[in-house]
């Protein structure tokens, strides 16, 4: 800071001057007295002033001794606050003391001087620890400027880049590379290859302050590796269910095939041979459409289309739905009005599930399906309800082309969900606890300024 004509520079000295000032002023009154008294009386003029000189000059002295006693504490107060400024919590002043004022402010300033230093300290190892923490750990981390440069890269940041630290810094991040990964919106999967990786990686970046100037951060990890066990398990759990359902289908064809060949290769064909070739063609054709049937549904499943969001009305479509099930009584309970960013196909096809799975768990106890939905920490809730016998396995609910119907796909849930977490939500089914029965909780986010 630069002083002032005001300023510290020249506001100690004035200071000084007046508590000099202050101390001759203070002495005034006594030594006019004394010199009149010696000057009006019988003394030699030797003795008159030598008793003049010594009034005058211990008066001095007292006024200096003065002055020390006053700026010395002041002069020691402010070298600690200058200390303390300049970040050294090492100084202590010797004159604490709780029996006087100046004591205690210097002891204060020394309690002062206590608590920063052990914030400090508590500081530098917080800070130390991050740092080891960001250095070792497994997943490239940078920090860019407001002009979009970068400040800061973690080892396996500099490893990914392929570069050390001191040339990657202040460079942008068009520069480095990172200008996709800059600009993608998190949570986000980005295909890319960096000279020290290649592979998926997840994005995650966040804003923060530092120095009053607004930095980003950004973070990536590859995922390759768990992507692709991933999907190595998902393929086996396809082969495994494709497998079961075709060899379902396959095996009773293969024997029937196996039996009618036999018979016809027979010299005496029996009597019924015709019936038998009907039945077992009859049992081959039916297995075939099962298994045509099971293909159209898988078929289904995987070529779900991209959600097309556009506004939609929870109360219309609410409706609709509901008017479309005329075998149990389908009560709407409502809820506020809201507006979501929803694909209305697929929202609607999502709930005519739950609607159907629900009506068929209450055809047989002459129960009936509710629906309401409410607002719920910045999500739409919406609730769908029978008074079925509720569920018994709740393990393979989502588990494709699981189902406890004779006549079901196993895909209905499997598609609902899949829809829901398209949308940005989720979808759960539990048991009631207020009754039997069940109940599918779809959950939404929405705009709450609509």
């Amino acid at each position: 800071m630069t002083p002032t004509p005001d300023g510290p520079h020249n506001s100690a000295p004035r200071f000084e001057r007046r508590v000099v000032l202050l101390a001759i002023l203070a002495g005034l009154p006594g030594g006019i007295v004394a010199l009149l008294l010696i000057w009006s009386g019988d003394m030699t003029p030797r003795s008159q002033w030598t008793l003049t000189f010594g009034i005058v000059a211990g008066w001095g002295i007292v006024a200096m001794v003065l002055r020390e006693q006053v700026v010395r504490p002041v002069q020691t107060l402010s070298n600690l606050l200058a200390a303390l400024h300049e970040g050294d919590y090492s100084i202590r002043s010797r004159g604490a003391r709780t029996d006087d004022a100046l004591g205690l402010a210097m002891l204060e300033v020394n309690a002062l001087g206590d608590t920063l230093r052990q914030q400090r300290l508590g500081a530098l190892e917080a800070t130390a620890l991050l740092r080891s923490i960001i250095a070792e750990i497994d997943v490239a981390i940078f920090t860019f400027d407001e002009d979009g440069r970068l400040r800061l890269a973690n080892i396996a940041g500099q490893r990914l880049l392929g570069q050390p630290a001191e040339r990657l810094q202040g460079r942008r991040a068009e520069e480095v590379g990172l200008a996709d990964a800059l600009a993608a919106t998190p949570p986000h999967t980005l295909a890319a290859d960096f000279p020290g990786a290649s592979g998926r990686f997840e994005v995650r970046r966040r804003d923060f302050l530092q120095g009053g100037r607004r930095h980003r951060l950004l973070v990536l990890a590859d995922v390759s590796a768990t992507l692709r066990e991933e999907e190595r398990q998902a393929w086996q759990r396809l082969v495994r269910v494709l497998g079961h359902e075709i060899n379902n289908s396959l095996a009773p064809i293969k024997s029937i095939a196996a039996s009618l060949r036999g018979v016809l290769a027979r010299r005496d064909r029996p009597a019924d041979l015709e019936a038998d070739l009907e039945r077992g063609l009859t049992v081959i054709g039916s297995r075939t459409e099962s298994l045509g049937r099971f293909m159209n549904a898988y078929a289904r499943l995987a070529r779900l289309p991209p959600v097309r969001p556009r506004p939609v009305s929870v109360e219309e479509i609410v409706a609709r739905v509901a008017a479309l099930e005329t075998r149990v009584p389908v009560e709407v309970l409502g809820g506020p009005p809201v507006v979501i960013q929803a694909d209305g196909d697929q929202l609607e096809q999502l709930l005519i599930n739950l609607v159907r799975n629900a009506a068929d768990a209450s055809l047989d106890c002459d129960g009936r399906v509710t629906i309401g939905w409410e607002r719920q920490n910045g999500q739409l809730e919406l609730r769908v309800e029978d008074e079925g016998p509720g569920l018994a396995d709740t393990a393979n609910l989502f588990v494709p082309f699981f189902t406890t119907k004779p006549d079901g796909s196993g895909i209905g849930l499997v598609l609902s969900r899949q829809i829901a977490e398209a949308h940005g939500g989720g979808l759960t089914l539990t048991n009631r606890t207020d009754r039997t029965g069940c109940e599918a909780t779809l959950r939404l986010p929405f705009d709450a300024r609509r």
